[in-house]
Parts: C-alpha cells; sequence; structure tokens
C-alpha cells in the first residue's frame, strides 16, 4: 500500500512538472527558434540526401574497417605473446584518449609529422580515426566474446586434428560473432552519434554529415531549428536499432 501511494505521488509531481513547463513556456518564441517550417524548408531535401547519406556512409565505412581491426586486435590479445602486448597498448591507448583527439590527429598531425595526406582528404582521415576508435573498443568486445565459447569446443577442435589458426578462424570465431552481436549493434549506434565530431577535420559543401551540416545551417540562418532537425534524423535511425538491440539480447539469451 505505501509503495502503491508513493507511486502514485510521483506519478502526480511529474504530471504537474510537465503542465508547469507547459503553461510557462513562451510557445511562439519556442516554434519561431527552434520549429521554424520556414528554415526546415530550406534544409529540406538536403538535409536527408545529403547529410544523413553521409552520416551513414561514413558510420558504416567506419565499422566494417573498425570491426575487421577489432577481430585482428581480439586474436591477438587471447593468444599471448607480444603481439598480444602490442593489441593491449592499442587497445588501451585508443580507449584512453578522447575520440575527438584521434580525429584531430588522424587529420592534422599526420599530415604534419609524415609528410602525407590521408587519401580522400578530410573524410579519409575522419573514417581513419573512426576505425582506430571502433576497433580499439569493439575488440574488447570481441574478445569477451571469444573467451565466452565453451572450451570444450576448442578441445572438440583439437581432437579432429585442427590447429589453433583453425580453431580459431573456423571454431571459436563464428561462436563468438553471434555472441557479440547485441553490443557490436550497440557500437555501431555509438559510433553513428561519434560520427558527429568529424566536423573537426574540415568538409566540403557535399561532405557534410548531419552535425556538420545543422552547425553551418545555424550559423547562416541565426535559427536553431537546424539543430532539432539533426536530432530527429539522428532519432530516425538509432532508436530502431535501439529497438533491434534489446529485441537481438532477448533473442539470444539462452536464459529465456
Amino acid at each position: 500500500m505505501r509503495q502503491r501511494v508513493g507511486r502514485l505521488a510521483s506519478y502526480a509531481v511529474g504530471i504537474l512538472f510537465v503542465i508547469g513547463v507547459v503553461v510557462m513556456a513562451d510557445w511562439p518564441t519556442i516554434v519561431h527558434q527552434f520549429f521554424n517550417a520556414e528554415v526546415a524548408a530550406k534544409m529540406w531535401p538536403a538535409i536527408v540526401t545529403i547529410a544523413l547519406k553521409n552520416t551513414l556512409l561514413y558510420t558504416f565505412a567506419s565499422f566494417i574497417l573498425g570491426s575487421v581491426l577489432a577481430v585482428l586486435l581480439a586474436v591477438m590479445k587471447v593468444a599471448g605473446g607480444p603481439l598480444s602486448w602490442f593489441a593491449i597498448v592499442f587497445i588501451e591507448f585508443f580507449r584512453g584518449i578522447p575520440a575527438l583527439l584521434t580525429l584531430f590527429s588522424a587529420a592534422f598531425v599526420v599530415p604534419i609529422a609524415f609528410g602525407f595526406k590521408l587519401p580522400g582528404g578530410g573524410v579519409g582521415a575522419g573514417i581513419l580515426g573512426l576505425t582506430l576508435v571502433t576497433g580499439a573498443y569493439a575488440a574488447e568486445i570481441i574478445r569477451a566474446g571469444i573467451q565466452a565459447v565453451p572450451p570444450g569446443q576448442l578441445e572438440a577442435a583439437r581432437s579432429l586434428g585442427m590447429g589453433s589458426g583453425q580453431t580459431m578462424f573456423f571454431v571459436v570465431l563464428p561462436q563468438a560473432m553471434r555472441i557479440v552481436i547485441p553490443p557490436m549493434t550497440n557500437e555501431f549506434v555509438m559510433l553513428l552519434k561519434d560520427s558527429s565530431l568529424l566536423f573537426i577535420v574540415g568538409m566540403g559543401v557535399f561532405d557534410k554529415e548531419l552535425t556538420t551540416f545543422a552547425r553551418d545551417a545555424l550559423a547562416t540562418t541565426s535559427n536553431a531549428t537546424p539543430l532539432f532537425m539533426a536530432a530527429i534524423a539522428y532519432l530516425v535511425v538509432t532508436l530502431p536499432l535501439t529497438w533491434l538491440v534489446g529485441l537481438l539480447e532477448k533473442k539470444l539469451d539462452p536464459k529465456r
């Protein structure tokens, strides 16, 4: 009874708070500054055909390359020896520094330090930076998946005469990848949002992703509507993916 009263009281407080916000808000100003139809019309359809398309393109490219790098790092880490130490240093370094600093280094430090520019200019540097970050984080996910494979599977493969490399790539990794599907999908969602950091590398007119596109539109219109349109575009992609993660977790959970 006491818990029920407390729950009803919390609902009442929440409803009163929402009503207070709605009553006190200056709705004409909010609509003009954040949901301006004229500003939104100027951004359409470029926000989809250029900004959202580029965001998805950069995200998919970085995720695929980062996943390949993550598999290599995870295998090196569990293998032991000098390669294990290299993988540990790589993973901890890129997990320990901000993604923004990695992108800045790929775009500006590498050309200055080594005297050459990466293919693709700012886009290439941005994808490289996101690939390194994704590889470091996803490597730990895949490493956990590898170690979650029952030891009996390794023993069975060895009894069939398979070597260490064959056992890893034909027995362990396929099972590990099935285990890590939900967290890797979640990593893709995080990478999609991290693509907003690409503003630092410099983008051409037709290379802009959502955040850069919205920021530049904000500067030219002096209106915040572009930012909210970009937020809606992110939600259109991330909400279904978040739902998919929950669905996969339930489906792949052996306890259910």
